[in-house]
């Protein structure tokens, strides 16, 4: 079994984090001449199928070179960095809406994850990761002889 630190206020640091983001980014930023990175996180969705999980995230302008996926103690991390554009001299930017900069998304494997087997993908800007699942064995209870 694994054990995952258990953070009581994460979901809900999670939801203020989420709502501030996106009402604050509608904002003006004040005395900002150039655009600063934001921290940020693409959108993933997490799927199950009879023999594997799949995680879709969106990276759109994100190169696969430039993301990191690993495996350590049974939470899979999706990390990289979208590069912003060079603005061009004579080009005026109206507005920014678009996130730039690193990222990181951490997601729990459940404990039938086979983590030597999981593989990812690239496409339309999307990136897929397969995590196949294996049969885990419950130790079943033994008796013990007393001598």
């Amino acid at each position: 079994m694994r054990v995952i630190k258990w953070e009581p206020f994460r979901d809900v640091d999670d939801v203020f984090d989420r709502f501030f983001a996106e009402s604050m980014r509608r904002w003006p930023r004040v005395g900002a001449a150039t655009p600063q990175p934001r921290e940020w996180a693409p959108a993933a969705d997490v799927s199950e199928t009879d023999g594997e999980y799949v995680i879709k995230a969106e990276l759109p302008e994100v190169r696969k070179e430039d993301v990191s996926i690993t495996v350590q103690d049974g939470v899979l991390t999706l990390a990289g960095e979208r590069k912003q554009e060079k603005v061009e001299e004579q080009e005026k930017v109206h507005r920014t809406e678009r996130f730039y900069g690193s990222f990181a998304r951490r997601f729990a494997l459940p404990e039938n994850a086979d983590e030597q087997g999981i593989r990812a993908e690239s496409r339309d800007g999307v990136i897929v990761i397969h995590i196949p699942k294996q049969r885990v064995v419950e130790p079943q209870p033994r008796q013990i002889q007393i001598q």
